[in-house]
């Protein structure tokens, strides 16, 4: 029971940590990619103004170079000729000239794959009515920046979680099982003859129910036991008066064989009495660390009931017996 609790715990935790990892490490994972294509932006916008300007390669090399993806080689800008002058690149182009056409076509930034990461196209419109088109290159390193400490981050707290339920649930089920185990313990020592074993009542209330049930049930049958040790010692004491009677007539039959026999027959009836006497007063539950409720007698009651077979046996002995 208790390692069945661990399991259904253990699986459903791993659901619920699962379910939940795993769209957030997607999401950590797109949060990055925009962060890199973010700052990419940042960078083409930066050389925006100097192209609205001026279309100088001077110029736009200095406005390359004062971003930190230009002076990290990362920046490249594509200005078209008109019928002044001619085309003009600046920078490591690592986008296809189909891509560019594409970009320029269309108006509007687009990211192209590109060998090692990916590539931002951002297009700008210059005083000439042409379009230039500013290419930041986005490394696949800067994509996934901070992805794989946070999967392992998120990884680490899933377990902590599920070791976490594992320990609760460990717990749980030892608080099930233990009045459980205790009740089985008491259920066998009583079948061993410990009459006065007692289950402690706690746990769930279901097994703590069971266990004021096992209490009551040990204390129905020891008193059940006292009353037939007492039924028993009642009658043999009974007993002992009309045969100290036949003894006492025995004794007066003379020495024939059917007087010797009589008397062996009383004797033999005498030695079955007092076996039956002591075996009810020697039979008494072995005591355990839990002592019976409610233990105890009256004593001005019981002392002439007992008195009365101790007179017939001083009787015997040609003893008195006062009683006070």
């Amino acid at each position: 029971m208790r390692w069945a609790l661990v399991k259904v715990c253990l699986a459903v935790t791993t659901m619920v940590v699962v379910a939940f990892a795993v769209p957030l490490g997607l999401v950590i994972r797109e949060m990055a990619s925009d962060r890199a294509f973010s700052d990419a932006e940042r960078q083409a916008a930066a050389i925006g103004p100097t192209l609205s300007i001026t279309a100088d390669r001077e110029q736009l090399t200095r406005a390359v170079m004062s971003t930190e993806a230009g002076a990290q080689g990362r920046v490249t800008v594509h200005v078209p000729g008109d019928g002044t002058r001619a085309a003009l690149e600046i920078g490591r182009p690592r986008a296809t000239d189909g891509e560019i056409a594409a970009t320029r076509e269309l108006g509007r930034e687009s990211i192209a794959k590109v060998s090692g990461g990916s590539a931002l196209m951002t297009p700008f419109a210059l005083r000439s009515g042409k379009t230039a088109i500013v290419e930041v290159f986005v490394p696949e390193d800067e994509v996934g920046s901070g992805v794989t400490a946070a999967w392992i981050m998120l990884a680490g707290v899933g377990v902590a979680l599920v070791a976490g339920s594992i320990a609760v649930a460990d717990r749980l089920g030892a608080r099930m099982t233990q009045p459980a185990a205790q009740l089985a313990s008491a259920a066998h020592e009583l079948g061993e003859g410990r009459l006065d074993v007692r289950v402690p009542e706690s746990g769930p209330a279901e097994l703590e129910q069971a266990a004021v049930a096992f209490n009551s049930m040990a204390d129905q049958l020891l008193q059940l036991l006292a009353n037939e040790r007492e039924l028993a010692a009642d009658l043999s004491h009974r007993l002992r008066t009309p045969l100290t009677v036949l003894r006492l007539n025995t004794a007066s039959l003379g020495s024939d064989p059917a007087a010797d026999q009589t008397r062996a027959a009383v004797d033999q009836l005498e030695h079955e009495v007092d076996m039956i006497i002591r075996t009810a007063r020697e039979a008494r539950p072995r005591a355990t660390a839990v002592a019976a409720p409610g233990a105890g007698c009256d004593a001005a009651r019981v002392l002439p009931e007992r008195m009365e077979l101790r007179s017939a046996q001083a009787e015997d002995h040609g003893r008195g017996v006062p009683v006070a």
